[in-house]
């Protein structure tokens, strides 16, 4: 094995070193080598030729031009207006974990509001000894947690559960995001406003303060367990789409309950059965009945690369298959991928080790000859979850469904590189 690794790597640096010597409208084809030296080595350039922009040019950090086309986009045909809707994280175009706030997904029932700390106040009510009302000063005097975790939309890939729909990663799995969030747990802060103690049977209604009054019920003992109250996120201040100045943090639960410009918590006996947890993010089965409580986000993963976005450019030779995979369950241990739409599979490498409800990223080098492709990918979690085929969806809930849609997706990498979504049967 360890012969087999070595020769592997050596025909690698074989290939990327004859491909450096390649001309610039000869790269793709990997075969005819430039008659003359590359003038990007050879020459001066005029980025080597004079100054650059000061510390000062621009305050606050923005992505080169280059990248311009990593951003955040929406689907026209989707809402009746953008006021009430959601656009989609390019995540074909990422890597690593993270996500940048800045191209992070939004989801708004009545738009993003701006609303600013000294403004800001956040009432805990209910079964508690002293209501009380804390300012966004106050919350900073509370001791902080950082956690990584990822947020979900429970709509994510929902269109793709009757078929292949949207030609693009950043369109059929792009409503998640990825972040590092800092801020005070539930727990502390109900236990200021003298909680009783007591959890069997009990509810915490938390409510926005946008216009649409978005409010979730959560059993008390999940808001005890591992919930936030984020006031930062990958260290700086929320976004203002991102719930800018507090927010809720509901790991590992679909994002419709991550509450943001969150003012109001509440303990009660009972789920207050709120327009957001009967109109809509409850399951329609074949039969006509409908699951409701189906909070966690089941582990899912996809390819982002090479993906419809992503097509293959750089011709024959090695290739760098890599994509995401995360489970509300906990960690992500395992990640297979295939090419020949699951009749096969090969075990990635995951690039760091998996945490709690968060992110993992997935790599397999390998080679691509101009053969057609079939690209799959299947997570596992810590609880021994494996990743199901849409197929097996569909036996269990038909096909009336919209959440929770956590199927295996399919690109076909066609012989030219460029990739399309389609359904393997």
């Amino acid at each position: 094995m360890a012969t087999e690794k070595k020769a592997a790597s050596a025909s690698r640096r074989q290939f990327l070193t004859g491909a450096a010597a390649v001309g610039a409208g000869t790269v793709a084809a990997g075969v005819a080598r430039a008659a003359e030296p590359d003038p990007l080595i050879t020459e001066v350039q005029d980025w080597a030729s004079g100054f650059g922009d000061g510390v000062d040019a621009t305050p606050y950090g923005l992505p080169i031009k280059f990248e311009d086309d990593v951003v955040r986009r929406n689907v026209e045909w989707l809402p009746a207006d953008t006021i009430s809707s959601i656009n989609f994280t390019p995540i074909h175009a990422l890597d690593g974990t993270i996500t940048p706030a800045g191209c992070a997904f939004e989801r708004h029932h009545s738009g993003a509001i701006e609303l600013s700390k000294s403004d800001y106040r956040l009432m805990i009510n209910g079964d508690v000894e002293t209501p009380m009302v804390f300012s966004y000063a106050d919350l900073e005097r509370f001791p902080r947690e950082n956690h990584v975790y990822f947020l979900e939309c429970a709509a994510n890939t929902g269109m793709e559960w009757a078929g292949a729909q949207l030609n693009g990663a950043q369109f059929t799995h792009g409503m998640i995001h990825n972040m590092e969030y800092s801020g005070i747990p539930v727990r502390t802060l109900l236990a200021e406003a003298g909680w009783s103690g007591e959890v069997e049977g009990k509810w915490l209604y938390v409510e926005g303060a946008d216009a649409s009054s978005n409010g979730r019920s959560i059993p008390l003992e999940k808001a005890l367990d591992d919930c936030l109250i984020a006031i930062k996120a990958n260290g700086e201040a929320l976004r203002k789409e991102h719930g800018y100045p507090a927010r809720l943090v509901v790991p590992g639960w679909e994002g419709n309950m991550w509450v943001k410009w969150v003012r109001r918590m509440e303990i009660m006996d009972g789920p207050v059965e709120s327009r957001e947890e009967t109109s809509k993010y409850t399951d329609t089965l074949a039969d006509g009945t409908s699951r409701k409580w189906t909070w966690v986000m089941d582990a899912k993963s996809v390819v982002t690369s090479p993906s419809p976005q992503m097509p293959i450019t750089h011709g024959h030779g090695p290739v760098v298959i890599t994509g995401m995979a995360w489970s509300g369950h906990g960690k992500i241990t395992r990640v297979d991928v295939s090419k020949d739409g699951g009749k096969t599979w090969e075990t990635a490498r995951l690039a760091a080790d998996p945490a709690n409800k968060a992110l993992t990223r997935f790599y397999l080098d390998t080679e691509w000859n101009g053969e057609e492709w079939f690209l799959q990918s299947r997570a596992m979690d810590e609880t021994g979850y494996v990743q199901p085929t849409k197929a097996q969806l569909r036996d269990v809930r038909g096909l009336n469904s919209i959440y929770h849609n956590n199927c295996i997706q399919t690109w076909w990498v066609k012989s030219n590189g460029e990739a399309e979504n389609v359904e393997v049967s």
